[in-house]
């Protein structure tokens, strides 16, 4: 079995604001693209244009209806990846070390030549993060994009993950939570920001903001439209004349 470092230099992760998510799923579709045609090895698709295509898919949103007793009902849109986990039970089920934990920013991987496809990870992970690609037989999740972040071919500005960079509502951000100062921490501070199911045990990096609460409106005052009044001078004469012809 794999095990984990006892701690690492960094905690890069995202943070996910659920009261900006629109669920446009940009996140998920940008992810798509750039683990299929970028530096790493391509997601696979089988019958992709079929009548049953399966594929792997890094990033997934839910849309949920919310409905409290005590505020008016919302929808919130839920985006899901891997969350890096500090104890990630994934990591520890291996049997191979296909999977593991890097010491130098904590990011969770995958070594595809190691992997043997025997889904022990996937039975392991709570958040239902990781995916089988129909066509290599092996084991795929999210990278945070760590050939993108460290890739000094590219941009600059370009050097986020892809989720991040093509949300059009601003609702990923992403940084280093060990880094107290950092926007990410800020954000978590501030905001309130939750692990994903704590019960769990498995400490997630990624941290999600709460929607804010809706309230109910006022109820909308009447407005009365007052009866038009005669105008008087010149504006009052020019109105008798027209009304004359």
């Amino acid at each position: 079995m794999t095990t984990l470092p006892a701690s690492t230099n960094k905690k890069l992760g995202l943070v996910i604001d659920l009261d900006v998510c629109v669920g446009c799923h940009a996140c998920v579709v940008n992810c798509k693209e750039w683990n299929t045609g970028g530096y790493g090895a391509p997601l696979g698709d089988s019958d992709a244009y079929g009548s049953n295509p399966v594929g792997a898919w890094l990033n997934r949103i839910h849309t949920f209806e919310v409905t409290p007793d005590d505020v008016p009902a919302s929808i919130v849109h839920f985006p899901k990846s891997c969350l890096h986990c500090e104890d990630a039970p994934c990591v520890t089920v291996c049997p191979t070390g296909a999977s593991y934990k890097r010491t130098d920013d904590g990011i969770v991987l995958v070594e595809e030549d190691k992997c043997i496809g025997c889904g022990l990870c996937a039975w392991s992970c709570p958040y239902g993060a990781r995916e089988m690609d129909p066509v290599e037989q092996v084991m795929k999740k999210c990278t945070l994009c760590v050939d993108r972040i460290y890739n000094e071919n590219i941009p600059e500005i370009d050097r986020t993950p892809a989720c991040v960079r093509t949300c059009p509502a601003n609702a990923r951000h992403f940084g280093d939570f060990a880094d107290p100062n950092s926007d990410v921490s800020i954000m978590t501070r501030e905001r309130g920001g939750m692990d994903l199911m704590p019960e769990m045990g498995t400490k997630p990096v990624n941290q999600y903001l709460p929607p804010r609460p809706k309230t109910r409106p006022e109820a909308a005052p009447q407005i009365t439209t007052p009866e038009p009044k005669a105008e008087g001078g010149l504006l009052g004469w020019v109105d008798k004349m027209l009304e004359a012809i």
